[in-house]
């Protein structure tokens, strides 16, 4: 049995034999943060993952269908820890995933320096604008503007805790491409790997997932595109195989 609070709903991720608590009106994971979790590279037996900006806990979740390591997801927002926790309750993987409520910017002495074989974020995507500008939902305006991190510390933090040859892997907006290729580089974070998100084939790409190695050595590959959307504007076979295992 799961409590759920004030407008929760448990609904079926995806795919995946698992359930999620979920809230409109403060967080409700989207396509991205799916996207996120199919792109990372995880070690399949053994390992340390960490997941920074967890929100409701939808990457640790998914995450653990593809890795035996175990998982950290790192939230600043009470409610949304709640609701992680007991999503994972509720899946009985409590031996695998752990949450840790706090600020992103305290991991590497509350986790460890240099401990970690791969670190995922989804991020706030949008610079702090004035107050009269942000979301009026603070659970909403937390998760999507840089008021608690920046894409520097995001960056900065999974630096330190990355091991040597570990993997850092997030989801963002191409408009920032060439600031996360600097401070990649900037903390020693090599640029490996990049996927554009198109809505569809005729419009601009509105996603990037990107994945570099702690010191590794200079080798980009851009990966093929993604299109979301068909002409029909039904979801394409390869956006149907990553979220319901379609054939």
């Amino acid at each position: 049995m799961i409590q759920l609070r004030d407008d929760e709903r448990l609904d079926d991720v995806l795919a995946e034999d698992l359930k999620i608590v979920q809230s409109p009106t403060v967080f409700a994971f989207s396509l991205d943060a799916v996207l996120l979790s199919k792109f990372t590279y995880v070690p399949i037996q053994k390992g340390n993952i960490i997941d920074l900006c967890t929100g409701n806990g939808i990457v640790p979740l998914l995450l653990s269908t593809r890795s035996k390591a175990t998982i950290t997801g790192v939230e600043i927002q009470e409610r949304l820890y709640d609701m992680a926790q007991r999503s994972v309750a509720y899946n009985g993987l409590e031996q695998q995933i752990q949450f840790i409520k706090d600020d992103l910017n305290h991991m590497p002495k509350v986790l460890g320096y240099h401990k970690a074989d791969v670190v995922t974020c989804n991020p706030p995507y949008f610079k702090t604008p004035q107050k009269t500008e942000q979301n009026l939902n603070e659970h909403l305006a937390i998760a999507r503007h840089e008021i608690y991190c920046t894409l520097e510390d995001v960056v900065r933090v999974s630096s330190q805790l990355l091991k040597q040859g570990g993997k850092m892997a997030l989801v963002h907006r191409p408009g920032r491409l060439l600031e996360i290729f600097e401070l990649m580089r900037e903390y020693q974070i090599e640029p490996k790997s990049v996927q554009f998100v198109y809505p569809k084939h005729d419009k601009e790409a509105n996603t990037i997932l990107v994945e570099g190695i702690k010191n590794g050595r200079p080798d980009l590959k851009i990966l093929p595109p993604l299109f979301v959307y068909d002409k029909n504007n039904q979801y394409t076979k390869e956006i149907r195989k990553i979220l319901y295992g379609d054939e």
